[in-house]
């Protein structure tokens, strides 16, 4: 008999979430259900997720479900809003004065997302110099659905560090390189991450996690390499004619 998952294990999973009813895809792992639908983005990576069960990387009824999954299970999982995004609050829809909008009053229309105070809410009617703003979660009273395979768990050292660098890198496995020495690991940063916004933060969260996840290592090292830009050697130029031999013969004098 296959044991469920324990909290803290680390599993890849491929999965399609749905509103329930009206069936809009809203997040896939699948570049073929991305591209069906309205959300594909050609920058995005679609690769399978990362998810540290029972940790609240995903939303709690989602995880629930996988603390009781298999390795090969696929699984359709409905999530309730009370375990998903929310109930719906009505004191969280204001009634605001249209010109506390300033310059943007006459651009905005109904189901623009807007920030008001440094909160962000969905524009729900517009008119007599008012304007409604939704401060609730956009699928707040909406149960989920995800059409989820869990394709691996992750157990040894090696998959566990490379699982984490690539949730962090969304690059190819090719250019994410590491080595363990002992107690300690030495992590290459990709050139291609190089000038990312917010590198240092990125990097203080994958050590976080390194030591969550691989209890032996006491010290994770990053690497910076910056290689000197070869120069194209002078290309050589083609011979020149010589004119000489080009030139007619001059006729002797009489």
């Amino acid at each position: 008999m296959t044991l469920a998952f324990q909290k803290g294990t680390l599993v890849l999973v491929d999965y399609t979430a749905k509103v329930k009813d009206i069936s809009d895809i809203f997040e896939t792992t699948r570049e073929a259900d991305a591209k069906s639908s309205s959300i594909y983005d050609a920058n995005v990576k679609y690769q399978p997720r990362l998810i540290a069960v029972g940790e609240s990387w995903v939303l709690k009824g989602l995880d629930d479900a996988l603390l009781n999954a298999n390795v090969g299970d696929k699984l359709t999982i409905e999530v309730p809003p009370e375990k998903g995004f929310g109930t719906r609050d009505p004191s969280k829809v204001r009634m605001i004065p249209l010109r506390k909008l300033g310059d943007d009053a006459e651009k905005v229309s109904v189901g623009d997302a807007i920030e008001i105070d440094d909160k962000t809410g969905i524009i729900r009617f517009i008119g007599s110099g008012r304007v409604q703003i939704d401060y609730n979660h956009r699928f707040a009273g909406k149960t989920i659905v995800y059409d989820l395979n869990v394709i691996k768990s992750l157990d040894t050292d090696q998959d566990k560090i490379m699982g984490l660098l690539k949730r962090r890198f969304p690059l190819d496995e090719s250019k994410l390189k590491f080595e363990i020495k002992g107690t300690q690991v030495d992590v290459t940063i990709p050139e291609e991450a190089m000038m990312m916004e917010g590198l240092q933060i990125v990097k203080r969260a994958i050590a976080n996690e390194i030591f969550k996840f691989v209890n032996k290592l006491d010290n994770v090292n990053f690497v910076e390499t910056y290689s000197k830009a070869k120069q194209e050697p002078p290309q050589a130029k083609p011979a020149e004619q010589k004119v000489a031999e080009a030139k007619p013969a001059q006729p002797k004098a009489a």
